[in-house]
């Protein structure tokens, strides 16, 4: 029997338990010995619940009981998280977690340590929820230089668009339906302004390249500023906005961002709608590879949690080797990165139409689906190009970056 003490009893920590018990036989053969619950470790009580038993609130406890081999951290944040899972490892404990922030943060550090005790740190639930992509980056990928990371990496902000592509709804209804459902938080932030898929960008550019990258250094760009108006246009080109975190190499140089783009269907996120997640990876050698599921929800993530509980358990006493240095790596400066912008200006299109080619040159003209007010799209021009003709043209209404 494999102990082990799952850290917080909210909804995946609850669901590691419920698939644990679920599936229990054939984790057990996969494991190659059952895995016993033995702590959980929450500040609540849960009377009635069978897990009461086995509730405490002393972390010591679990750390001082050589018995447990592994610890699955669900707590969330840094702190106390950050601290927990550093002391199961010193105290010679596989950690398993789901907590993006952590990872994204002290991944490196984490693995360090790991490593040097012969023991594992491993983090599938990070990202993508169910959608298995750490492992296949850290093992399957292995022969490739990944040149291109673009993801969908946000179920709340990608039923959100969603709704407001396939409904015609305007923001603020679309975010109340998903809190409604239950898709998105009372404080929807870390969401809508791009944060919780920065952090996932963050993780999988550190694996994909073998270096820190921090998600501080990320442009990070949510949704709050697209509207109805903006799905408006993007029907008529059959295009739809979505959400993209991206990591891409170029000349040796590697660029990051989280912002709203315009894609059309030959683009392999273009079906990737409601709460669902999607991951698109280039290789040098491999070429284009797509990974697709949900994306977030207590089953799915807590089977990728579990998934990695039994990846510790035959793996006890052996490090499975990830790359991922501490060393820093410095990523290109965003407002050098080219792309075409669509573009809505406030005003008269006939008296646009020459001050914008003054400023942009060609541009390709669009339909205007909305009275007083001109649409476009350039050509290919850096970030902080747009940005200066921007402030020069005035009365911009929304400026959306295309992959077409």
């Amino acid at each position: 029997m494999i102990n082990i003490a799952v850290l917080g009893y909210g909804v995946i920590g609850s669901g590691v338990v419920e698939v644990l018990n679920t599936n229990g036989d054939s984790i057990a053969k996969r494991a190659g010995d059952r895995i016993n619950v033995k702590y959980v470790l929450d500040i609540n009580d849960f009377p009635g619940d069978p897990i009461q038993e086995k509730l405490v609130k002393d972390i010591n406890i679990i750390l001082d009981d050589p018995e447990v081999k592994i610890v699955c951290e669900h707590i969330g944040g840094l702190n106390p998280a950050y601290s927990f899972v550093k002391s199961a490892l010193l105290k010679g404990k596989s950690v398993v977690t789901s907590n993006k922030e952590l990872v994204a943060k002290y991944g490196a550090e984490l693995l360090d340590i790991a490593k040097e005790r012969s023991l594992n740190f491993l983090f599938e639930a990070s990202v993508g929820g169910g959608i298995p992509i750490i492992r296949p980056l850290n093992q399957s990928l292995t022969a490739d230089e990944i040149i291109e990371i673009t993801g969908i990496l946000n179920g709340t902000t990608n039923y959100i668009l969603s709704k407001m592509s396939e409904e015609g709804l305007d923001f603020d209804t679309a975010l109340a339906n998903a809190q409604r459902l239950g898709y998105a938080e009372r404080n929807p932030k870390n969401d809508v302004e791009g944060h919780d898929a920065c952090r996932k960008i963050a993780i999988l550019s550190s694996l994909a390249y073998g270096m820190q990258v921090d998600s501080e250094d990320i442009y990070t760009e949510g949704i709050t500023g697209i509207s109805d108006k903006d799905f408006a246009y993007a029907k008529a080109l059959d295009a739809k906005i979505k959400l993209l975190a991206s990591s891409i190499r170029q000349d040796d140089q590697v660029y990051a961002m989280v912002a709203p783009v315009m894609i059309k269907a030959n683009h392999p996120l273009y079906s990737v709608n409601d709460v669902f997640n999607g991951i698109f990876v280039r290789g040098n050698v491999i070429g284009d590879v797509m990974f697709y599921g949900s994306g977030a929800g207590k089953l799915p993530t807590a089977s990728a949690v579990v998934a990695d509980v039994v990846d510790a358990a035959k793996h006890m006493g052996t490090n499975i080797w990830t790359i991922w240095s501490s060393k820093k790596l410095e990523l290109t400066d965003i407002s050098q990165v080219k792309h075409r912008f669509f573009v809505r200006v406030s005003g008269d299109a006939n008296e646009l139409k020459d001050h914008v080619r003054e400023l942009f040159g060609e541009v390709e003209e669009l339909n205007a689906q909305l009275q007083g007010e001109y649409a476009f799209i350039t050509e290919l021009i850096s970030e902080q190009e747009m940005k200066d003709k921007k402030n020069t043209l005035g009365g911009v209404l929304s400026v959306i970056r295309t992959r077409f």
